[in-house]
């Protein structure tokens, strides 16, 4: 499957500096992007779905609201959403929950501090 161009990517996590670097990071990786949509939680995210047209999410585990792993859940029970990948882009050093991102139907995931060459390897393996 080829890299759609241009690429609209969803960033949902609570940190607007984690989100403000992972657009950096992502230009600096030379992906084809569209546009970069932002959310703060999970359920912000559901409605940037609902709005958008969206090819690719990176998504945090910890946030408030409506986590990442319960975005996740509810992301791939709607068959609207269930075949747009997504990355976890985490903290998490709890590798069970990280598996339980893979089980829920995370394409895979990538830790803090991330690189943008780390970023584009993982995006490149989904397409």
């Amino acid at each position: 499957m080829a890299i759609p161009t241009p690429l609209n990517i969803l960033l949902v996590d609570d940190s607007a500096a984690i989100r403000k670097i992972l657009q950096r990071v992502l230009r600096q990786a030379e992906l084809p992007l569209g546009e970069i949509y932002e959310a703060g939680d999970g359920l912000e995210a559901l409605q940037a779905l609902k709005a958008n047209h969206i090819h690719l999410v990176l998504s945090d585990i910890h946030m408030p609201n409506m986590d990442g792993l319960q975005f996740l859940a509810g992301m791939k029970a709607d068959p609207r959403w269930r075949s747009i990948p997504v990355v976890m882009v985490t903290t998490e050093g709890n590798q069970s929950r990280v598996m339980e991102a893979v089980d829920l139907g995370a394409a895979g995931y990538v830790r803090k501090p991330f690189t943008a060459d780390q970023i584009k390897e993982r995006v490149l393996s989904l397409f």
